[in-house]
């Protein structure tokens, strides 16, 4: 049975002599040439080749002709900004500098990148007929964003009609490009739409769910196989997902695979995903990928399911890392010697976070995959981007892409499962969905607020003077008191002459000065046992 026959058993719910594989190769195929991610997905010979490198070493069942949601934005008038090591991302919005989605055509066949694309899949679909040929499509949600920014998630609130307006249009153009896929030969037709993950179930069924049930039915209408790709934490809208009615639906490591195996199966949908893309594919060995691999399958079954990754194989993902995972779909033998082995994690360092965003200005951590390769990331990064200057001196940003190991170490320190996520000054304050502007602003503000008032009850601090009376005790009580208005602080002065309290401090001679600080270390909750031995330790 050929790759083509077991992914459509897959997709048909019908039990599989093996695990169907789908590596999602996209930018990586410009890292078996040697080449730049632009030079590449410029190129119908460069994807082609890629590809076909990409069959060679891993033997797929399946295989996309490029990942790319970025085509059809370029092609309707946004501009991009390309990296070497990623797909590249939009910078412009269409629908933000003077055009009114009524001005906007949907794309041709022959439009930019799009014609590029479509000859790679003709080339692959004549030299490779036996695998199944994934043609993706930008879902309407993810494209309406590109065209329009993230005002769109204001206006989904202030101007629902014009947003319905917009996906009438994204729709139509996730038609168009189903159909030049079809017509190039691909065999499934994959509607990702990423930032879907961004919104809640009734924003999806509001806006959603009609446009893509309708694209899945044309699919449907044209007798070929569909999937509905989503990525970040989707959970809350799977079943929605599957209602819509697509052949399949794909998902990454953010939700846990026999979670999605139940609502997909119940619904009559096949199911695809989790290999781990960064801790695993990118970072981890071959054994790792083996080990993660046979989890997947374990979980997920013999029935519907097709082994694949979460999202785009990241640039630098070793080969052998992948070709790894070839070898286990394809001998059962290692899979039940594999079981016994665990992943190595031993070299991801938790950080103490203890004293995290103690530092007088408040920390805004933002965790993503990768803010130049993910579109959720990217729109996430650039919220906090567009927040930051309203703070300027008070506040810091950073970005932590858990495609590095230090960004993966920070997130498990700070227990974020889930991106892409902002954190304030070390707390979890915004998963998976972009926040408003002005959500994001009352947040930072509502931590410097709390910031700054610590930061004055912990000067709180007093002086005690200890002598033997109170004659003792004057010449040095005036010169704390000048000492005091000359530095401007207000600390309590007192004065003891009690000498049992004088022997309890270890006081031999006097007069003597002791100055304690009041410091704050909780407000409003219940520290546990192994904190408050923290606290104690300063002591």
């Amino acid at each position: 049975m050929n790759g083509k026959e077991l992914i459509t058993k897959a997709f048909k719910l019908e039990k599989t002599s093996r695990t169907p594989w789908v590596p999602f190769v996209g930018c990586h195929g410009a890292k078996l040439l040697n080449v730049s991610v632009k030079e590449y997905l410029n190129s119908e010979k460069l994807i082609f080749e890629g590809v076909s490198k990409a069959i060679e070493l891993y033997k797929p069942d399946g295989i996309p002709v490029i990942f790319d949601l970025q085509i059809e934005a370029e092609a309707l008038g946004c501009e991009l900004q390309w990296l070497e090591k990623n797909p590249p991302s939009v910078i412009s919005h269409i629908l933000l500098s003077g055009k009114s989605v009524d001005e906007l055509q949907i794309p041709s066949p022959n439009d930019k990148r799009i014609s590029v694309a479509l000859n790679a899949a003709k080339l692959i679909r004549k030299k490779f007929p036996d695998i199944a040929l994934y043609g993706l499509i930008t879902g309407p949600f993810t494209l309406a964003l590109h065209l329009l920014g993230t005002d769109i998630f204001m206006k989904m609130l202030t101007e629902p009609n014009e947003i319905h307006k917009i996906l009438n249009f994204t729709k139509k153009v996730a038609i168009a490009m189903a159909q030049y896929y079809i017509d190039a030969g691909c065999d499934v037709i994959a509607l990702v739409d990423p930032m879907t993950s961004q919104i809640d179930t009734d924003s999806f069924k509001i806006f959603i769910s009609q446009p893509a049930s309708e694209i899945f039915g044309y699919i449907r209408k044209c007798k070929k196989l569909s999937s509905f790709f989503v990525c970040g934490h989707a959970q809350h809208n799977i079943e929605e997902m599957c209602k819509c009615k697509p052949d399949n639906i794909s998902i990454d490591d953010n939700i846990s695979l026999d979670f999605v195996k139940k609502i997909a199966l119940d619904n009559n949908v096949s199911f695809g995903g989790n290999i781990k893309l960064t801790v695993v594919l990118l970072m981890g060995t071959p054994e790792d990928c083996q080990l993660n691999a046979t989890e997947c399958i374990e979980m997920a079954g013999d029935i519907g399911f097709i082994l694949a990754p979460g999202c785009d194989i990241p640039f630098d993902t070793p080969p052998e890392n992948i070709m790894a995972i070839t070898e286990l779909v394809n001998n059962k033998y290692i899979q039940e010697t594999i079981k016994a082995k665990d992943i190595n994690s031993s070299g991801l360092e938790i950080i103490d976070m203890k004293d995290y965003g103690s530092d007088r200005k408040v920390i805004i951590d933002v965790i993503t995959l990768d803010s130049q390769s993910c579109a959720p990331c990217q729109y996430m990064v650039e919220a906090v981007k567009r927040v930051a200057p309203f703070f300027e001196g008070i506040v810091e940003w950073r970005e932590h892409t858990i495609k590095k190991i230090e960004g993966v170490s920070f997130m498990n320190s700070l227990m974020v499962k889930n991106i892409p996520a902002i954190c304030i000054d070390g707390k979890i304050a915004f998963v998976s969905q972009i926040p408003p502007q002005s959500e994001l602003i009352a947040a930072i503000q509502k931590r410097i607020n709390e910031k700054f008032k610590l930061f004055i009850t912990s000067r709180n601090a007093e002086i005690l003077i200890i002598a033997k009376d109170e004659n003792e005790a004057i010449p040095l009580k005036e010169n704390i008191s000048k000492a005091l208005k000359q530095t401007g602080k207000n600390l309590k002065l007192k004065i003891s002459t009690d000498n049992n309290l004088r022997l309890s401090f270890g006081i031999i001679s006097t007069p003597a000065v002791i100055i304690t600080e009041n410091k704050i270390k909780s407000q409003g909750e219940i520290p546990k046992v192994d904190i408050i031995k923290e606290w104690l330790k300063e002591l």
